[in-house]
């Protein structure tokens, strides 16, 4: 059973939202290699999915705040992740991608600087420059807005497990231009 967290005012929103999530997580992330580090965390368990009911920046950095400590005090093989889902707050993503400054600062005010680093997510990601449909931007969607909240080392682990780390950007690009649209709707057919 993953770690769960729900605080989502409606229950039965809240599960689809989780449901939805790790489906994501499971067809996306995983089935499409997008991430090779995320199958061992799946696999172990070591993935908490917390829902926020967070509406405005000072909750959604509050209940980040809460995550990082969480995370800080918890044995990285019980809990080496976190994904941080946040439907009600920063879902406009021109506000959420500057939101990301506030983040960054959190973390360097909580002394994390070098222990955690946060991955954005979000249904509308767009990397600069591109339009806003280009497929390569779906390397970054999620259905809902979301932190990822990583441990420096575990990255540094990874990395280092995996020799061409370095590559894995282009290789999903290529992956989801391969993909194409069609193929990305067909993930959620069934």
């Amino acid at each position: 059973m993953p770690q769960v967290l729900n605080i989502f005012p409606d229950s039965a929103a809240g599960e689809r939202i989780l449901a939805e999530t790790q489906r994501w997580l499971e067809r996306a992330v995983i089935g499409l290699n997008l991430c090779p580090f995320a199958k061992s965390v799946f696999v172990k368990k070591q993935i908490r999915y917390a829902l926020t009911a967070a509406t405005t920046a000072d909750e959604l950095l509050a209940e980040l705040e809460n995550e990082l400590k969480l995370l800080a005090e918890t044995d990285p093989a019980e809990l080496d992740t976190t994904l941080l889902i946040h439907p009600q707050a920063m879902t406009d993503f021109l506000d959420f991608h500057f939101f990301l400054g506030e983040v960054d600062a959190l973390i360097r005010n909580l002394g994390y600087e070098g222990v955690f680093q946060i991955a954005s997510l979000h249904p509308q990601y767009e990397f600069a420059g591109s339009e806003a449909e280009d497929i390569a931007n779906f390397t970054n969607r999620s259905p809902y807005p979301t932190l990822h909240l990583l441990r420096e080392s575990s990255i540094d682990r990874a990395v280092a497990a995996f020799p061409d780390a370095a590559d894995i950007f282009e290789r999903n690009i290529e992956t989801m231009e391969r993909l194409g649209h069609e193929g990305w709707k067909k993930l959620w057919l069934s």
